[in-house]
């Protein structure tokens, strides 16, 4: 059995893990080789930034060594999981056995906390990539991006694109097509794609250093590593 996992921690974005999650969980309807499953301490429900908590399916413990392991990521709580040496530590655990280790949005950033990142290519959400070279890493604009073992997503959405790429990895593009279709997955935005000629990344940096502030007020050696201050 191949489990594939998604780590919980407290307050991490909801869409970060349920995307993919979702186009995941059809994988093994084609290939019974392959288990999804959702790890925390306990099963107890975890807040995320939505009125909805999420409870796991299964302990670190009772899924050690997972074939992949995922990261959402979030806004002042991934920042202050960044600091969260248990949980850095189940990372680093599983991530010394996993065949893929993956993240969505700043997810990457707790990868980078853990070292996995250093001398590879990654991305994050925009707002926060300039970050990942603290961590070592060549910060890349891409919707996903395959680095060794390593796979880091975008911002939020675009862990579904990670996701049915990892599906075509794994099972091919026949099967992977089909998933894309069983969740009717195309994208017709309202207020059609993004102009990111005219987004303002600067403008928003002030916000991200208030996260990091906010979530790692209690580890002043890594925020200062991170904002310099």
């Amino acid at each position: 059995m191949k489990d594939i996992a998604f780590v919980l921690y407290p307050g991490f974005t909801l869409l970060d893990m349920a995307g993919p999650l979702q186009v995941l969980s059809a994988l093994p309807s084609f290939d019974p080789e392959y288990r999804v499953v959702v790890l925390g301490e306990d099963k107890a429900p975890v807040p995320t930034d939505t009125p909805l908590g999420v409870a796991a399916s299964h302990t670190f413990d009772e899924v050690p060594a997972p074939y992949a392991v995922f990261l959402p990521g979030g806004g002042v709580p991934t920042m202050a999981a960044m600091g969260d040496e248990k949980l850095l530590g189940r990372v680093r655990d599983m991530a010394a056995h996993a065949e893929i280790i993956g993240s969505v949005c700043t997810g990457s950033l707790l990868l980078g906390a853990v070292g996995l990142l250093e001398g590879r290519r990654a991305t994050t959400h925009w707002m926060c990539r300039d970050l990942l070279a603290k961590f070592g890493a060549t910060p890349v604009v891409e919707r996903w991006v395959r680095d060794g073992n390593v796979l880091t997503g975008a911002g939020v959405s675009a862990g579904i694109d990670l996701a049915l790429h990892l599906v075509q990895e794994l099972a091919g593009e026949e099967i992977a097509r089909q998933v894309q279709l069983m969740i009717e997955y195309d994208p017709q935005p309202p207020l059609g794609g993004i102009e990111w000629a005219g987004v303002d990344i600067a403008a928003r940096r002030p916000l991200v250093d208030s996260w990091l502030r906010t979530g790692l007020a209690d580890n002043p050696k890594l925020l200062g590593e991170l904002i310099g201050s």
